[in-house]
């Protein structure tokens, strides 16, 4: 495989992995994906992402009080809205489509509330995953440092696919910024802003089999000339 085709399929095989097989990352390939990340471009160099590596005890420890929270349907405390407040077309319908398109996969019945709650629960889980990578950025920063940010956020998961890794990009993850910022000792002058679920694929695990469809090139694409 030429040098062009390593970085294509590095690109076309990231996914978002819902389960992971418990091996472990060594740090040494941790900080070669995150030094590798931070080559990403951000406007006048600023580099403004902050990354909050947890495994191990401080990773169940995460795990069990974020699930706890879900569990008790405490209300979410997001720094800032991920989604569109108003859902319209042609969003809502990929959104739904994607949805039901895992649900589907895994066997849950359109209604079926204890099931869906039950596997948006596994996002606190890490969907087993031995390392989890938490963001945040500084409170002040505007619109372009997070456009710089995304960026990052890509090279990292293009970097694991690289080195054999999978990941899961988890808006999720930052449902509660008070649990996260306490046990991990996150100051209140930053925003969570993700997280990313990150190691070996289990090739047997069901929600592995969907993969969510992409829009065409004639759907979002405009040539002037």
């Amino acid at each position: 495989m030429n040098q062009l085709d390593i970085v294509i399929d590095a690109i076309t095989s990231r996914r978002s992995v819902r389960g992971f097989l418990p091996k472990p990352v060594s740090v040494g390939l941790i900080n070669k994906i995150l030094a590798t990340a931070s080559y990403a471009p951000s406007g006048s160099n600023i580099q403004p992402w902050k990354v909050h590596v947890v495994t191990g005890g401080k990773r169940d420890e995460l795990s069990r009080q974020l699930r706890e929270a879900h569990v008790r349907n405490l209300p979410e405390e997001r720094e800032y809205d991920y989604y569109p407040v108003n859902w319209r077309s042609p969003y809502i319908e990929r959104r739904r489509e994607t949805g039901w398109g895992l649900y589907e996969t895994l066997g849950i019945k359109k209604g079926d509330r204890k099931a869906s709650a039950q596997q948006h629960e596994r996002n606190y889980a890490f969907f087993g995953a031995p390392v989890v990578l938490i963001f945040s950025i500084d409170n002040d920063l505007q619109q372009g440092s997070w456009l710089d940010y995304g960026m990052f956020l890509q090279n990292i998961m293009v970097a694991a696919r690289a080195c054999g890794l999978h990941t899961c990009p988890q808006a999720a993850l930052a449902n509660y910024p008070g649990i996260t910022k306490n046990l991990l000792g996150i100051s209140e002058d930053q925003t969570v802003i993700c997280g990313i679920s990150m190691g070996y694929e289990d090739s047997n695990c069901l929600a592995n089999r969907y993969r969510p469809a992409r829009i065409t090139l004639d759907e979002f694409v405009t040539f002037h000339s």
